[in-house]
């Protein structure tokens, strides 16, 4: 959806959603549904086989939330980080100190392979109970070899034990890890030689991840080296996304060649790139859950990017530096009130967008005959509260193909 059409929700009064064997079949009104003859003979029917009804009167239906932009698979919070912050550090300044992102590889790098499944499990969970039924889950914490391939493992395995959809992705370069760091510039050409000669080769052959995502940004990687990597990831015929723009502005032109399905974070970029980057399919995924976090006053531009035509997506970028919430009605509350989106925007943007940032829009992010019966129920009247109450979880049930839960919101194991 771009333009004025993100703000279409096609809105049903008093409807009915009829799901088999895990997919919709039929999107109405209830008085349609209940004279459909198949219906009838279903709800006639007694014991086995009879049909299930989830009563959602003066409730709102929506498509299960798709979170196209996670990173589960770490241990524990970062407090110290937290606590600096709190004293007036920048992210930056944090890094620098030996804090941000490297302060979370000892940990992953030391936990088994099972308690880290356990610790994205759990987070998958949490996802759900407020609403989310697709979650693209990345890499990034270990920055080794071995690492790397046991979160991705981890992601799988807690993918096959959540009922949801999990889009696995390889972060291997999501920082150069700090015994590359201190050789300075050779280090970081050297860690990328590992992540394209080594690291994709397996995740290609073992099938680990859908894409392949790099941090391309002041402190992290150069434009030159994400370019390398995204050209060794096509030749290991895997799919590319980035973290884009988030501390600085890198010019678009040349990733954009490899049509990477999303740039995310996006808080800078160039007025002069945004007509290439709207006639193209690259999704503008905005996490401005991670400028709440940093007590940013600047973020994502969404009504800049919105009337050039490009197409946006919300995310919650959950992680344990800059976005530590599974909650995507927070995401929306923050894009309506520091971003100006309208609330049908929002949604939009955390469903059927999400869903094409993830290239699965065939089967997510819209009620739709044909596509998974994953949806969320809200015990509101009115669509917009979702975004209007924040800090409360307003998810009664969540419905992952076509099977419900009741929402209990589990904790979280860090």
């Amino acid at each position: 959806r771009r333009g004025t059409a993100l703000r279409e929700l096609g809105i049903i009064t008093d409807g009915a959603v009829l799901c088999v064997g895990g997919k919709i079949v039929s999107v109405g009104t209830t008085k349609d549904a209940l004279r459909d003859p198949w219906v009838k003979a279903q709800r006639a029917k007694k014991g086995k086989g009879k049909l299930t009804e989830i009563d959602c009167t003066g409730k709102v239906v929506l498509p299960g939330f798709v979170d196209s932009h996670t990173h589960p698979a770490f241990i524990q919070p970062r407090l110290i980080d937290f606590e600096k912050r709190a004293a007036g550090a920048s992210y930056e300044e944090i890094a620098t100190a030996g804090g941000g992102i490297r302060s979370s590889v000892a940990a992953v790098r030391d936990a088994k392979r099972s308690d880290l499944t356990s610790v994205i499990y759990a987070a998958f969970e949490q996802m759900a109970a407020q609403g989310t039924t697709t979650i693209e889950a990345k890499s990034g914490y270990g920055l080794s070899h071995e690492s790397e391939m046991k979160s991705l493992e981890a992601i799988r395995d807690a993918g096959k034990l959540w009922p949801g959809t999990v889009v696995p992705t390889f972060l291997g370069a999501h920082v150069v890890p700090r015994e590359f760091a201190e050789m300075g510039k050779d280090g970081s050409r050297a860690y990328v030689d590992i992540v394209c000669n080594q690291m994709l080769p397996e995740v290609s052959r073992r099938k680990l991840a859908a894409f392949v995502d790099v941090f391309c940004d002041r402190g992290a990687f150069t434009a030159s080296e994400t370019a390398r990597i995204f050209a060794a990831a096509a030749a290991n015929r895997l799919a590319v996304r980035a973290h884009l723009g988030q501390l600085s502005e890198t010019r678009l032109a040349e990733l954009l060649k490899f049509r990477p399905a999303s740039f995310d974070h996006m808080d800078y970029v160039n007025d002069a790139d945004l007509p290439r980057l709207a006639k193209s399919d690259t999704v503008a995924s905005l996490v401005p859950g991670a400028n709440y976090f940093l007590g940013l006053d600047r973020y994502p531009p969404a009504r800049k990017l919105i009337e050039a035509g490009v197409a946006v997506a919300l995310a919650t970028d959950y992680n344990p530096g800059s976005s530590p919430t599974p909650s995507m009605s927070f995401v929306l509350s923050l894009a309506c009130t520091h971003m100006k989106m309208l609330p049908a925007e929002a949604i939009a943007a955390a469903t059927i967008n999400g869903a094409h940032a993830l290239r699965l829009a065939d089967r997510k992010g819209s009620i739709e005959p044909g596509k998974d019966a994953d949806l969320a129920i809200f015990d509101v009247k009115d669509y917009r509260e979702i975004a209007y109450w924040f800090g409360v979880n307003l998810c009664s049930e969540t419905v992952i193909g076509g099977v419900e839960s009741q929402n209990q919101s589990p904790t979280l194991r860090h």
